[in-house]
Order: C-alpha cells, then sequence, then structure tokens
C-alpha cells in the first residue's frame, strides 16, 4: 500500500496553511476596505471578528480533516456516512473550482504587472489607470497570464504535498514577510506618513456603519480559507503530535500581522502624497503606482510589492487547487501528477469568460454583472457562507463530540483546556454570526 501524503514538519504546515490563508483578502481587498470604513475601528473590529469567528472556524476545519484522516469529500462520508452532510465536502470542491476560475484571473493580472514592473513598463508606462484598464481589457494579455498562473499551480500540486506545497511556501512565506518588513520600513520614513498611520491604528468608530461591522464578521472568516473545507484537506496530512488549537492560534495571527503589515505598507504611502485612503479594489493596480512613480527607487520597491503579492497569491491558489486534486485523486499518489494536470486544465477554460469579462464579453451580464462579478458574488456571497455556516453546524451538532475533544487535545499544548470555551462558539455564537451575515447579504442582494 502507497504511503499517504503528510506534512514533513510542524512549521510546513504552519507556512503552507497560512500560505493559503494570506492572499487576495489580507493584501489587496483588506486595505481598500479598511480605508472605505474609517480605517482603525474596521481593523479593530476585524481583529475582534477574526479571534471569536474565524478561529473557532479554522480549528474546526482542522479537527475534520485530522479526525477523519481523509480529503474533503471523503472526510464527510466517513465522519457521516450515507447522511446530508456530505453534501459539504462536494460544495466545497465545487465552491473551490468557480473561486479558483476566477481567482487566476486576478492572478495572471498580478504576474503581468510583476513582469512590467521588472522591466520598468508600470510606473514609465504613463496613466496607471488608462495602463490597468489597457491590461485587463486586452484579451489574449489577460487569458495567458491567466494560463501561466495556472500552469504554476499545477507544477506545484503536480509535486505534492512536501515537495510541491510545503517547499514552495517555506520559501515564498519568510520572503513575503521580509519583503513586507523592507516596504513598511520605506513607507514610515516618508514625510506626512504619520498621518497615515493614525488613520489605520487609531479607531473612530463614528465612521463605522452596520454594513461595515457585517463586513467585518464576513471578512474573518473569509480570510483564514474556511468555508470550502480547503483546511479540512490540509489537516488530513497532519500527523497527530502537533496541537491543533495552537497550531490554528499561530495561522490566525499570522494573518492578522500581514493584515496590519499591509495597512501599514499602503496608508502612510497613500496619505505622504495625498490620495484618497478609500480608493477601492483600483488602490493596488491604479493608486500604488502612481504613488510609487513618485518615489526614488519607486519601480525596484512597487516590484518588490507586487512579487509579495504575487507569492501570497499563489499560496492561496494552492490550496484551491489541491482540495480538487485530493477530492479525485483519493489519496493514491500516482494519479496525483495526472488529476492535477487534467483539474488545472479544466479550471482554466472554466476562467476564460471570467478573464475576457473587462473586454470580448463585457457585453455579456446576468443580474446586471459580468460573468466575472457574477461568479465573484456567487462564491464569496452565496456558497461561502453557506460552507461555514454547514461546517459549524456538523461539527457541534453531528459530528462525535468525544472525537472532536480528542482531537482538540492531542499533543496538548496547554490549551486543551479551552475545549469547553471553544465548543460553545461553535454551538451558538459562530453559527448564528454567520446566518445573520448570510441573510444580510441575500437581503441587500435582493434589493439591489
Amino acid at each position: 500500500m502507497e504511503k499517504k501524503e503528510q506534512w514533513s514538519s510542524k512549521i510546513g504546515f504552519i507556512l503552507s496553511s497560512a500560505g493559503a490563508a494570506i492572499g487576495l483578502g489580507a493584501i489587496w481587498k483588506f486595505p481598500y476596505v479598511t480605508g472605505q470604513s474609517g480605517g482603525g475601528a474596521f481593523l479593530l473590529l476585524f481583529i475582534i471578528f477574526t479571534l471569536l469567528i474565524g478561529l473557532p472556524m479554522l480549528i474546526a476545519e482542522f479537527i475534520i480533516g485530522r479526525g477523519s484522516g481523509r480529503e474533503a469529500v471523503s472526510a464527510y462520508k466517513k465522519l457521516a456516512p450515507d447522511s446530508f452532510w456530505t453534501v459539504i465536502g462536494k460544495l466545497g470542491v465545487t465552491g473551490s473550482f468557480l473561486l479558483l476560475s476566477f481567482y487566476s484571473v486576478i492572478g495572471g493580472w498580478v504576474l503581468t504587472y510583476t513582469i512590467m514592473a521588472l522591466f520598468g513598463s508600470v510606473i514609465g508606462g504613463g496613466d496607471a489607470g488608462a495602463l490597468f484598464g489597457a491590461v485587463t481589457g486586452n484579451p489574449w494579455l489577460t487569458i495567458g497570464g491567466h494560463a501561466v498562473f495556472m500552469l504554476l499551480n499545477i507544477l506545484v500540486i503536480a509535486a505534492g504535498v512536501q515537495n510541491g506545497i510545503e517547499r514552495s511556501s517555506k520559501y515564498m512565506m519568510p520572503l513575503l514577510f521580509i519583503f513586507f518588513i523592507a516596504l513598511v520600513v520605506r513607507s514610515l520614513t516618508l514625510d506626512g506618513a504619520m498621518e497615515g498611520v493614525k488613520f489605520f491604528l487609531q479607531p473612530d468608530f463614528s465612521k463605522i456603519t452596520g454594513e461595515a461591522v457585517l463586513y467585518a464578521l464576513g471578512h474573518s472568516f473569509f480570510s483564514l480559507a474556511v468555508g470550502f473545507s480547503c483546511m479540512v484537506t490540509y489537516s488530513s496530512y497532519l500527523n497527530k503530535n502537533v496541537s491543533i488549537p495552537a497550531s490554528a492560534g499561530s495561522i490566525a495571527l499570522m494573518n492578522i500581522f500581514v493584515s496590519v503589515l499591509a495597512g501599514l505598507a499602503i496608508f502612510p504611502v497613500v496619505f505622504a502624497f495625498g490620495f484618497e485612503p478609500a480608493e477601492g479594489p483600483g488602490l493596488l493596480f491604479v493608486v500604488l503606482p502612481s504613488v510609487f512613480s513618485q518615489l526614488p527607487f519607486g519601480e525596484l520597491f512597487l516590484f518588490m510589492f507586487l512579487l509579495l503579492f504575487l507569492f501570497a497569491t499563489l499560496t492561496s491558489s494552492f490550496s484551491l487547487l489541491e482540495i480538487i486534486t485530493a477530492a479525485f485523486a483519493k489519496d493514491e499518489n500516482k494519479s496525483r501528477k495526472k488529476i492535477s494536470w487534467i483539474s488545472g486544465i479544466v479550471v482554466f477554460f472554466a476562467g476564460i469568460p471570467a478573464a475576457l469579462s473587462f473586454s470580448t464579453l463585457s457585453d455579456v451580464t446576468l443580474f446586471g454583472k459580468t460573468v466575472f462579478d457574477v461568479t465573484d458574488f456567487l462564491v464569496s456571497n452565496i456558497l461561502l457562507p453557506l460552507g461555514n455556516l454547514l461546517i459549524a453546524l456538523f461539527i457541534a451538532w453531528r459530528m462525535d463530540r468525544l472525537l472532536v475533544k480528542e482531537q482538540y487535545q492531542l499533543s496538548d499544548s496547554g490549551l486543551g483546556k479551552t475545549f469547553s470555551s471553544w465548543f460553545l462558539l461553535m454551538r451558538w455564537l459562530v453559527p448564528i454570526t454567520i446566518a445573520g451575515v448570510f441573510v444580510y447579504t441575500i437581503s441587500q442582494f435582493n434589493q439591489s
């Protein structure tokens, strides 16, 4: 019998899981949403909700994965055979497939911008807004970037857990932190930078709206890659001498740390040059190139920022392709390479309509949204909250409580005594909160 894939070390598992969590949400979405939602007050809410909502959900997925020893689809079949609950794994694979199909398109943009910055073509390319429109509006460029980004994912996933995901994460994650710290140091040395720091770290609760509170709730579990059972698959490769709550806590803190670094790298620069912090999604591709163009060695610092963003985007996408591959490979290493290629190629073709949503298919809409926007809304606002809600209900009300407790307390790092508090959160606060976010999102969609 072929030996099942496993992480080679605890640090390899933590870095790979942190890589899965730290991606577009932490580095791109978090700064501009913070800018739109009052700065420091939103940051404080995000931290509280990450610790009370996101972290318990992350622990839950780890327990399901290691407790079953199976990838996402088989995990629920083993723990609750012939029951409704097996739909959770299938939902996770479907959601990951759809998410990766448009996530890879954004990854392709980042890859394209990184290469352009390397050759001095971003800052030297004229108006940043026009350049972004030219890049996303070029069908061959967007499909090409999408293809190369997916190829990188396929090569890593085909290499396996240790030789692919873990090895790449061990290099990419430390580099991400080093680059980020260098950028933060540079940002904080600018004249007027402290205004950006004050905006980011000093809470002003008068700027917080009900929508911002609910968004902070949603972002707290979106940013930890929970809801699609990616972490169930990752933790199925985890041995029993690793403490689940300690590992999950480390990952949650790393995610918060990166989010804070992102804010400290971006807002001081934005304020130093008089830009608007609530710029929105264009913050990364439009505002930052304009800002870096006014700095000495600006192209170099922009390249560094885009490169670390590319690293974060890749490590997150690895988990999405891994859950798809693992679901079909069923722990058979011989078939992993073939299935990785097939899965990646199918995702690539599925993502072409999203890649063309800003060019040849820009007039094709559903509910007034492009293919890209419809897929994004379906994944982020329907499937992901639904997945989180089902997982929370499953572990608190269906999974064998003795097995849950055993997995929580294995290799007790001193956190085993917190089981009752965690379980109480999973039974009541977490599902009620997620359900509230879900209902609010649907009601807002119906009104729009």
